[in-house]
């Protein structure tokens, strides 16, 4: 379809461009993404041919974004995935809580108050159904049903729809235009993608080394005790297969045995666990490779949230930060599950003869 008939989409909280590509890959056209993390504007604009605004939505209104999307007779679509920290396990776990960080939340109602754009989603962590203190979900869902929204959520269990890891997300959309639904489940346990199916091709790398034909196929340097950890690890197993004078004190203790998934292999046969803005590191969790004696590279874990290989994270003309493209990767949207939401969308739209 021409550009003038592309649904136009802006990507709020976009981040590395995880949600947008999703929809680009569904022949939507990405108008604009913003987010206040400017390290993120190079693979952002790079990969969905969009621009890339440095702003906080705090700051940001209505007719910022109806600007954004111009005065063209085109479907409208507003999405976005504010960022989920304080709706973690581990903030709930917490007694004080920071309020000005579920705000954004609210903030994001303001601005579909203020554009009433056709097509609205949500995407955020399931946590965020059950969040006693503040019902910032409910009232979220309230606002834009007394502006005219049809809504349709749910949590989706990305390895139900062929993304490899074992992440768990709350998705909403939403139209004024009527009825809508999430797609149903593409794929059962019986033909889940597993770390097999994804990785299982990759040339074997140390830890410490860098792939010579692909810079982003690089392994954290691991100590020399942490090497004799992993190596005494077997596939799909933790620091449980240690010999005791490998385990650390923590895990010696009652507390310690919570923690099954510490210094943990993947197993080749399964999913990946959730992707983390600290996925490549072998202690944050079950991030060992099944097999080589090193935690999963930055390229690895691109995969498992489903970038292309030709995703392009990094300037090759300039240094890059490996933490900081571990803290993109962990922090973006898997590209697959905002083609699930896109396809949704369209769907809908076709149903109503919009596009």
């Amino acid at each position: 379809m021409s550009k003038r008939k592309q649904p136009a989409v802006v990507d709020l909280f976009c981040g590395i461009g995880g949600l947008s590509y999703g929809f680009v890959s569904e022949g939507f056209d990405i108008v604009a993404g913003i987010d206040n993390d400017t390290s993120c504007k190079y693979s952002f604009e790079t990969n969905n041919n969009s621009k890339f605004i440095t702003k906080d939505v705090n700051n940001i209104n209505g007719k910022d974004i109806d600007e954004l999307f111009g005065n063209e007779d085109r479907v409208k679509i507003l999405v976005g995935c504010a960022p989920c920290q304080p709706f973690s396990s581990y903030s709930f776990r917490q007694k004080e809580k920071d309020e000005s960080k579920w705000k954004l939340l609210y903030e994001f109602a303001r601005l579909i108050e203020e554009t009433k754009p056709t097509i609205v989603s949500m995407e955020n962590v399931p946590l965020l159904l059950h969040f006693k203190k503040a019902p910032v979900f409910s009232d979220f869902c309230d606002r834009l049903r007394k502006i005219g929204y049809f809504i349709d959520y749910k949590e989706i269990f990305c390895p139900d729809y062929g993304i490899p890891q074992r992440r768990t997300r709350l998705v909403l959309i939403a139209s004024l235009l009527g009825d809508i639904r999430i797609i149903d489940k593409t794929h059962t346990p019986e033909n889940y993608v597993t770390v097999k199916d994804v990785i299982a091709d990759l040339p074997s790398v140390k830890a410490g080394e860098t792939d010579k034909n692909d810079s982003l196929h690089r392994a954290r340097a691991l100590t020399p005790l942490n090497l004799k950890r992993i190596k005494a690890t077997k596939e799909g197993g933790s620091w449980k297969d240690w010999p005791e004078t490998l385990k650390l004190e923590c895990h010696r203790k009652k507390s310690g045995k919570s923690y099954s998934s510490v210094y943990g292999r993947m197993k080749w046969t399964e999913p990946a666990p959730t992707m983390t803005t600290h996925c490549t590191g072998l202690g944050n969790g079950r991030f060992g490779h099944p097999e080589q004696d090193r935690a999963i590279t930055l390229r690895e874990a691109a995969l498992f949230q489903t970038f292309p290989k030709d995703y392009s994270f990094i300037d090759e003309t300039k240094a890059y930060n490996p933490s900081v493209i571990s803290r993109q990767i962990g922090n973006a949207v898997p590209p697959e599950l905002g083609r699930v939401i896109a396809v949704s969308i369209k769907k809908h739209l076709k149903e109503f003869k919009k596009i």
